[in-house]
């Protein structure tokens, strides 16, 4: 079987990589990362059996490209990187498990609430730059969180946020009242999560409805002082709005790990004191790759019996 590894970071990985070639000795990898354009991607793919997926788009036009293609096996939690349908409607099977990186996400999303709080990156930037600026901010203890999406990194940062005694609201598409009776967390309208949140965290899928969830109208419901983190997709909060209201002061901060576009090309927003911005590694602790890596050859393995 001709299985091809997609994402860079499993690739690159010694020990991912073994795992794969034990059992997949045919299997080629993706070692110099490049961001392939569609039809560069098809050249790539259009004799795999099986593949190992990240971020890379995978659409309806790119499968019918794939006549081998039997099995897509996820790098990782998110499916908005693929069309399910159309790989039902191909006879293509999808290997998938959730939340197998969501403490790893979770504590990036502390450590941002933390760092948020306490002024931890902009009085970093003044010191380096010279200058002694003392703004010790606000403690964490006893704020209001508001978590969009409780899904499993949506519940595990509630869980890592009970030591600072936290008031924590959420909202989910789905109905998570029993997980929110079980986790002590208040469900609300997204409105009044808005509106009465000192940290708003975005946990969703990309999706119709949470395309730009967080734009000039949410923002303008939020306190002054709020705090608006993203560690989901990029696309859940339209940038050209964020930025403006970092600027003019509608919230106090962002945190940012994912973009519209990635690498993100916005030098004027990335240099806002307000924003602290990290590359799309929320997910990409060592031992969470590990666990994607092999989560994503054990769906291989079992498609194919081996």
């Amino acid at each position: 079987m001709k299985i091809k590894a997609l994402p860079s970071s499993f690739s690159k990985h010694p020990l991912l990589r073994e795992a794969l070639l034990t059992n997949f000795p045919d299997a080629v990898f993706n070692d110099e990362g490049p961001k392939y354009t569609k039809a560069e991607l098809i050249d790539y793919l259009c004799d795999a059996d099986g593949v190992v997926l990240g971020l890379e788009m995978v659409d309806d036009e790119v499968l019918a490209a794939c006549p081998d293609l039997k099995i897509v096996s996820m790098f990782g939690v998110g499916l908005d990187s693929l069309d399910p349908q159309a790989c039902a409607k191909r006879g293509i099977a999808v290997g998938w498990t959730g939340g197998v990186n969501k403490r790893s996400v979770a504590e990036m999303d502390l450590g941002f609430m933390l760092s948020l709080a306490r002024n931890l990156y902009p009085d970093s930037l003044y010191l380096k730059a010279g200058e002694w600026n003392r703004n010790g901010g606000l403690q964490l203890l006893g704020k209001t969180v508001g978590i969009i999406g409780l899904g499993y990194t949506g519940i595990e940062t509630a869980q890592l946020l009970k030591p600072f005694e936290c008031r924590i609201l959420g909202n989910d598409i789905i109905d998570k009242s029993a997980v929110c009776s079980e986790q002590g967390i208040e469900y609300v309208a997204k409105d009044t999560l808005y509106a009465e949140a000192d940290f708003i965290t975005l946990h969703t899928q990309l999706t119709e409805l949470t395309h730009h969830l967080i734009n000039a109208d949410t923002l303008s419901k939020m306190k002054q002082s709020a705090f608006v983190i993203n560690t989901s997709r990029g696309p859940v909060v339209k940038h050209e709005d964020l930025k403006k209201a970092l600027i003019e002061g509608t919230i106090a901060g962002a945190a940012l790990d994912v973009y519209e576009e990635e690498p993100p090309m916005d030098t004027e927003l990335l240099r806002l004191h307000n924003l602290f911005c990290t590359p799309h590694i929320g997910g990409n602790a060592d031992e969470a790759v590990m666990a994607m890596g092999l989560s994503a050859i054990h769906h291989l393995k079992e498609f194919f019996n081996k």
